[in-house]
Formats: structure tokens, C-alpha cells, sequence
């Protein structure tokens, strides 16, 4: 094996050892920006994010859209399969994996020149932005592939959106919350915390929520997804995580974690 792909595989199983990639491919595989990675492999695009960065590409790719490397600064080397076309026993071409190199890449943020298009993406006036931000917790626009809606990476202290609709920040502001109230959450889309996320969503929608689209349908049916998934249904599984919500709510709406008192006014 070649040095480089060694070393670029040791990368990926410290990270693992580290409790890093569930994090990592969760944030990979959302959202996925109109980008030359987003073609990428999922090992090729987690490695993009262990680096720190959401958009890498070759020299010649920000050249196109005239950015530069800056001078000094050290390649990310993601994994390229290398084929041979070869013939069948019925005389059809077909392609054989030979093996894998490494090819030289630089993250954005290594880069000098014209913006970039997604850089230009605010965050709307969303209610409670100014929780989050209390908790130490950025709130970014991002372009996304539509597939998902919004992110929380606990790594990064950082919410990203791919839509203006607030039940989605809600949601996610909700998974900071309940991390903040457990101290930690299992990785990847775990059933209880998608639901605490989504109940709590719903409940600040009735309570904070400045759009007048009625979200309650879509909470439902996510809801019921998850429930299905635990053998319940959807009143067993609110149930069975209402105390963590009431935490969740409490903590977000009074930022303390004292009992639950709704304010008289909601709006839809």
C-alpha cells in the first residue's frame, strides 16, 4: 500500500478510535452544495469535513472560478481509484479495479480570490436565533441537496440550514438543548432524540413561531417515522420522552432547566 493511502486510511480509523465519524458522515451526507465534492465518495467527502472544511477541489477547480492556494499551505489527499478496461470472455469491455492512489486537494479556507457564490447566504430573522447564540452555537445558511433540511454538529458548535422554514432551526436548535440537558447524544439519527428534536419543534412553533404555516402535519408524520422504528406509537413515544422535552423546552425558552411554565400567549 502506498504511503499516502496509508497514512490517509490511519486518518479515518483514529477518527473512529476518536468517536468522530458518525459526526463526520452525518455532516458529509447533509447538505450537499452544488460543489465539485459533492460528487465525491462519502470517505472522500467525510475527509473533507475532518479537515475542517465543507469545500475542497484541486488547483486547477479554484482556478476556474479564480481562487488561488494560498502559498505554504499543505494538500488534503482524498482517495482515487485507478481502472484498467479490460475484455470479457464474451469480448464486452468492462472496467477492472486495479487499486487506489491519492490526489492532492485544498480546502477553501486555504484559498485566496473571488467569493463564492454560497458565501453570500444569510441566515433569515428567525425567533430564538439569539438562544443559540447565547449557547455558543453559530446559525449558517448553506446551500443543500433538499434530501435534508438542517444540521446540528455538537463538534462544531454549529447549526447549519438549507431552508428559511423556522420548524427546521427549531428542531435543530432543539438537538443543542438536549445535548446541553444529557451532556452528550448517541451519533447519528437516533428514534428518542429525533423525536424529543421534533415534539419540541412543534411545541415552540405554537409557542414563539412567527409563520403562519401550520407545521403540525409534517411533525406528526416525522414523528410517526421514528415511533415505527421503536415498535411504538406516536402518543407512546411522546410520552415516553416528555420529561427530556420538558428539559429541552424549559432550557430553550428561560435558558434553565427549572419546571416548565408555558407563557399565556401562543402564537401559530
Amino acid at each position: 500500500m502506498k504511503p499516502k493511502v496509508r497514512e490517509t486510511l490511519n486518518k479515518i480509523i483514529e477518527r473512529f478510535e476518536s468517536g468522530d465519524i458518525p459526526e463526520a458522515v452525518a455532516y458529509s451526507m447533509f447538505p450537499i452544495p452544488d460543489l465539485p465534492c459533492s460528487g465525491w465518495s462519502l470517505l472522500n467527502r467525510t475527509l473533507v469535513f475532518l479537515s475542517g472544511s465543507m469545500d475542497a477541489r484541486g488547483i486547477r477547480q479554484w482556478n476556474s472560478v479564480n481562487r488561488y492556494v494560498k502559498k505554504g499551505t499543505k494538500a488534503l489527499y482524498i482517495l482515487v481509484p485507478y481502472f484498467k478496461h479490460v475484455e470479457d470472455d464474451l469480448g464486452e469491455n468492462q472496467s477492472k479495479l486495479l487499486g487506489f492512489g491519492v490526489s492532492p486537494v485544498f480546502r477553501v479556507e486555504d484559498t485566496d480570490g473571488e467569493p463564492l457564490e454560497y458565501e453570500n447566504l444569510e441566515v433569515p430573522d428567525l425567533p430564538l436565533l439569539d438562544r443559540a447564540r447565547d449557547w455558543g452555537i453559530s446559525v449558517k445558511a448553506i446551500p443543500g441537496n433538499y434530501r435534508y433540511y438542517g444540521l446540528y454538529s455538537s463538534g462544531r458548535r454549529e447549526i447549519s440550514l438549507a431552508t428559511n422554514h423556522e420548524c427546521v432551526f427549531f428542531h435543530e436548535l432543539a438537538h443543542a438543548g438536549h445535548h446541553i440537558v444529557k451532556g452528550n447524544l448517541r451519533p447519528g439519527q437516533d428514534p428518542l432524540q429525533e423525536i424529543v428534536a421534533e415534539l419540541s419543534a412543534s411545541a415552540l412553533a405554537m409557542i414563539v413561531g412567527k409563520s403562519i404555516e401550520d407545521t403540525t402535519g409534517n411533525n406528526f408524520r416525522y414523528i410517526e417515522r421514528y415511533a415505527t422504528q421503536l415498535g411504538m406509537s406516536v402518543h407512546t413515544a411522546c410520552l415516553k420522552v416528555l420529561a427530556d422535552t420538558e428539559k429541552v423546552l424549559n432550557l430553550i425558552l428561560y435558558n434553565n432547566l427549572e419546571e416548565l411554565v408555558l407563557p399565556d400567549r401562543m402564537v401559530a
